[in-house]
């Protein structure tokens, strides 16, 4: 089965840019909006998109910078305020309430998005996000992320990932294959590259981490929200995870794996449909 395809027009910094997304389930079915991590793209969100589509319609953007979505020709514009206000576009565009899974970055946007005053979002999935970032964490995300070079093919470039992302916890054979198919673009001398801009790493390598504190804005998030938490993460701590609790979040910690469960087993996806199921 192979997802519906569309993109929404946004504006930015004086021009109109593209952001593409795939989407699964009944076109008028309640919509659930999944958004990626930060070198990630659309279809890592496949196996949970399936799951739901009996009873949603799942709406998984590229970010800009990744995937089909345009490039950004400032490097300066890859940080959370540009992907809040094209992810507002599609939401317009959406034009009803609308269920929000948010992996890392994009649990970053949803809160910001849920923040805001009349805001679309009725439920909120976190996946190993939360409102405190600690700068060690940070630091690491910083190391890794400009490190990254072009393969052979395909199967170079898998088994790179399945480094890389062992934190996502225990894919399968075909899971990881899967993931590097949508993973990877073609470059002119036949060789392939992780499928975002390079330069989503200039803001990133340019500042200084310190621990980002986004507590006041948690606080003014009044939606049902699921936090989920890989059991080893470093970005998600154990006491944010408690203070999120004690202020009325669901936790769910997914053993195996670490920043962030890749939502791919069957034990979580369950998790994550009875939640959504539940609004």
């Amino acid at each position: 089965m192979e997802p519906r395809r569309g993109a929404v027009r946004y504006l930015l910094a004086g021009a109109f840019r593209r952001m593409a997304w795939v989407e699964w389930g009944d076109p008028a079915a309640p919509v659930v909006l999944c958004v990626h991590g930060l070198t990630r793209n659309a279809r890592d969100f496949d196996p949970l998109a399936q799951a739901l589509a009996a009873d949603f319609r799942v709406v998984c953007p590229d970010l800009p910078g990744r995937g089909a979505s345009d490039w950004l020709a400032d490097p300066q514009l890859y940080q959370p305020p540009t992907y809040v206000a094209a992810l507002s576009h599609l939401l317009a565009a959406i034009g009803g309430p609308t269920a929000w899974v948010g992996t890392s970055l994009g649990g970053i946007c949803g809160m910001a998005v849920a923040a805001a005053q009349g805001h679309p979002v009725t439920r909120m999935v976190l996946n190993d996000i939360g409102p405190f970032l600690p700068k060690g964490a940070l630091q690491g995300i910083r190391e890794r992320i400009g490190r990254v070079g072009d393969f052979a093919d395909v199967a170079e470039a898998e088994q790179f990932l399945r480094v890389a992302h062992a934190p996502f916890g225990r894919l399968t054979d075909a899971q990881w294959a899967h993931m590097a198919r949508h993973s990877v673009r073609m470059l002119p001398n036949g060789r392939v590259a992780l499928h975002y801009d390079p330069a989503i790493a200039t803001p990133i390598v340019a500042a200084e981490p310190e621990d980002v504190d986004l507590w006041e804005m948690w606080a003014r998030i009044a939606i049902p929200t699921l936090v989920l938490r890989g059991a080893t993460s470093d970005l998600l701590d154990e006491p944010t995870l408690a203070r999120m609790v004690e202020s009325g979040a669901k936790a769910l910690t997914v053993p195996g794996c670490g920043h962030a469960p890749a939502m791919m087993d069957a034990p979580t996806i369950a998790a994550v449909r009875d939640f959504l199921r539940a609004g």
